[in-house]
């Protein structure tokens, strides 16, 4: 997205003129897991152990497991939400985030399933079963140790309201263990095994990347969004995945953002026993492994992915050149111009993790006492939150349009926005559908988000001409 590729950008060009080591503790999380483990835990349920080398006293194992029970009006949950002079957990952990090599963040609701693999240097392994209810949140960052690089400290934090909604029932999960990348040993030799070698632009974030494998293109299309085989973590921006094949298949990979989510968009390859494909995703597109392609690939009329998908190959042609055009404009910037960018584009994030706060409040009143006030005082809110958003968007224009930005990304910002709306309008239409009924706040809501993407759409069309 052409705004968050201006603020990473810009953060990517001012750290680059910062000096002095950054060590990898993260000081925002360890410091909230401490208050909670003070104020609400159950020392009498708590797992302890530190596993320690003979002769250099080193660490080479230690796991605490920590339970904890708090009030629900107490719990700091939400971003920016303080107790007893704590961040909120979403906080806390995107502040340390580039301390980390892996943030995931699931929320309730989703269906995932997720636990923790901990080996020690011995051999010996365990395996923790840490989100296992759909209801759960949960929040997981892991760093390299330290002291020891070839550890993995990992930090989790989940938690689950009553049915009563008063309190907050949750787990706290402190484990260092060896690094994935230091015992998965690679089986390269097996003439069934299918390996992909991947990297990620240093300018996006993607965390983690679902894998899918079907026999068919058809089949894998019909896949859900839960349906993957594997999740696999991006690692000092590489990741790899490898799998026994008895014959070729087709699949897909998906990235999982920091927040949990998952991109709208994918990449569908050919899965060939044998074979190894390398592959380096950007912000938008990627670059494919030639050789591959053209030797069992698409190019090669072996292909199970039909051709209709060179229609996908092109869109992402189109996407390069946008984004060439970007850099080069983006190159073209002094510092304080990058600077100024980099400011606005993170009023625009602050601002829409606000609106999106709000919309999951309406979602846990309709789920509880469906308030009909509450609900209203909130659509209002939310739409005088949507017509700041507006005004600062305005300002992001002027800036473009003062800076001369190339015409070809016009159409990518104009879809971000619209895009943002569509969402908006899907939350609005849900909950008409669980109150059966509009009142005149969610009325005038509907009407601005739908104006809002009627504006958009006509400036993206002619953004387009």
């Amino acid at each position: 997205m052409i705004m968050l590729l201006i603020a990473c950008s810009a953060v990517t060009t001012i750290s680059a003129q910062q000096k002095g080591k950054q060590d990898n503790v993260p000081y925002n999380v360890k410091s909230l897991f401490w208050t909670i483990i003070q104020t609400w835990g159950n020392p009498n349920d708590e797992v302890y152990s530190v596993n320690k080398h003979p002769e250099t006293n080193q660490i080479e194992s230690s796991v605490r497991i920590t339970t904890f029970s708090a009030d629900n009006d107490k719990f700091p949950r939400m971003a920016g939400k303080t107790y007893l002079n704590t961040s909120g957990i979403s906080d806390a952990f995107k502040k340390d985030e580039p301390k980390s090599y892996q943030i995931l963040h699931i929320t309730p609701g989703d269906k995932k399933s997720f636990s923790l693999k901990a080996v020690h240097e011995s051999g010996e392994s365990e395996t923790y079963p840490i989100r296992t209810d759909n209801n759960e949140e949960m929040w997981l960052m892991c760093c390299k140790n330290p002291q020891n690089p070839k550890l993995r400290d990992a930090y989790v934090i989940k938690w689950v309201l009553t049915k009563e909604d008063t309190k907050v029932n949750g787990v706290i999960y402190q484990i260092t263990s060896l690094r994935p990348d230091m015992y998965e040993k690679p089986f390269d030799n097996s003439k069934r095994t299918f390996k992909i070698v991947g990297r990620v632009d240093s300018e996006i974030k993607d965390s983690l990347y679902n894998i899918y494998i079907a026999d068919s293109r058809e089949a894998l299309y019909a896949l859900g969004d839960d349906d993957y085989v594997a999740c696999v973590p991006v690692v000092n921006k590489r990741f790899e995945y490898q799998v026994e094949l008895d014959h070729p298949c087709v699949g897909r990979l998906r990235c999982i953002f920091p927040d949990g989510s998952l991109c709208s968009a994918w990449i569908d390859l050919d899965f060939v026993p044998g074979e190894t494909y390398n592959i380096t995703v950007h912000n938008g597109y990627y670059d494919e492994d030639k050789d591959f392609e053209r030797r069992v690939g698409r190019q090669s009329g072996k292909s199970l992915i039909q051709p209709g998908d060179y229609i996908r190959a092109k869109v992402m042609e189109d996407t390069v050149r946008v984004v060439d055009e970007f850099e080069e404009w983006r190159k073209s910037l002094t510092e304080q111009q990058e600077l100024q960018f980099k400011l606005k584009s993170e009023r625009i994030e602050l601002a829409m993790e606000r609106l999106d706060e709000q919309y999951k409040f309406v979602k846990k009143v309709l789920n509880g006492s469906n308030d009909g006030y509450q609900i209203d005082v909130t659509f209002k809110e939310i739409l005088k939150q949507n017509q700041d958003i507006e005004a600062k968007w305005q300002e992001f224009f002027k800036l473009f349009k003062s800076r001369n930005l190339p015409k070809m990304a016009y159409p990518k910002v104009y879809k971000e926005i619209i895009e943002i709306y569509s969402g908006q309008g899907r939350e609005i239409n849900d909950y008409y559908k669980k109150h059966g009924a509009m009142s005149k706040a969610a009325r005038n809501l509907q009407e601005y988000v739908t104006k809002q993407m009627e504006k958009y759409m006509d400036e993206m069309e002619k953004s387009l001409q």
